[in-house]
């Protein structure tokens, strides 16, 4: 069965949201990750300062391909800060997985 890997990257205050709302809709497997960065807007300028590396989370899980429209709607659903959003929500990035092994067997998975 084709896989997906959904890399998310969200607001550290919507991660607990995102989080509970994969696991709501079956998906409980993520792993997260602090990261640090900016988008298109290059950071937050708040009077003369810069802050040009804003703390995000990394999300990462991998899912069956056939699941990957209903996933991302619960992400998003999960990481707007508004019904509209807002600069600075955040990202999904999709990418195929092509072979998944579980290190404490060495089995590769289906």
């Amino acid at each position: 069965m084709p896989m997906l890997m959904i890399r998310s990257i969200v607001r550290p205050e919507k991660t607990d949201a995102v989080l509970a709302g994969l696991l709501d809709a079956g998906y409980p497997a993520v792993t997260k990750v602090a990261v640090f960065g900016r988008g298109k807007q290059r950071g937050l300028k708040v009077g003369e300062v810069t802050y040009d590396e804003l703390p995000k989370e990394l999300l990462i899980t991998v899912i069956p391909e056939k699941d990957k429209d209903f996933v991302i709607k619960t992400i998003i659903e999960n990481a707007k800060t508004k019904d509209s959003g807002a600069f600075g929500d955040g990202k999904i990035f999709v990418s195929p997985v092509f072979e998944v092994y579980t290190i404490s067997s060495g089995v590769k998975e289906e």
